[in-house]
């Protein structure tokens, strides 16, 4: 009787350390596509599974959420709103800047990326949202912000 007992929770043991919990780290695949089903960004792709420790805050919100409770080999699909992704769009994050802060030979396209530096001397990355004849405006939301996120995470190993 003793055997069936240690062995039972020799099972339970086993099956517990093989779901994903906070603190451990896991390998995972995923892909991430919006509601259309345009993809964004896909690991698989570039052939680079990501390695991190679950909860530890390196992913959005809504992503780690997905992954306690995950075993090796499981497929989730999760649907991300905004909030639960790289949030919404904030004005504030909106700045007028004058066209001389650019080079002289720039070319100025709505849409653009661009990087320059901030005042402390960090770099920086925004969008061009529009042009007019003495000023830029620059978007310096994130560029997933405002967006529903969709991912299809497979979990490869856990440690």
């Amino acid at each position: 009787m003793s055997k069936k007992t240690k062995s039972k929770k020799s099972v339970s043991k086993k099956t517990k350390s093989s779901k994903v919990e906070n603190g451990q780290t896991v390998s995972i695949h995923y892909v991430g596509t919006f509601d259309d089903g345009t993809e964004f960004d896909n690991s698989r792709a570039r052939e680079e599974a990501m390695s991190l420790e679950v909860g530890s805050g390196q992913l959005i919100p809504g992503f780690e959420a997905a992954l306690p409770g995950m075993t090796i080999g499981e497929v989730k699909n999760v649907k991300l709103p905004p909030g639960e992704a790289y949030g919404e769009v904030l004005s504030e994050a909106f700045q007028t800047v004058p066209r001389q802060a650019f080079p002289p030979d720039f070319e100025f396209q709505e849409g653009a990326m661009v990087r320059g530096q901030n005042p402390a001397g960090q770099s920086v990355t925004a969008k061009i949202n529009s042009i007019d004849e003495s000023s830029v405006v620059l978007d310096f939301n994130h560029p997933l912000a405002g967006k529903t996120l969709n991912f299809e995470i497979e979990v490869l190993s856990v440690k």
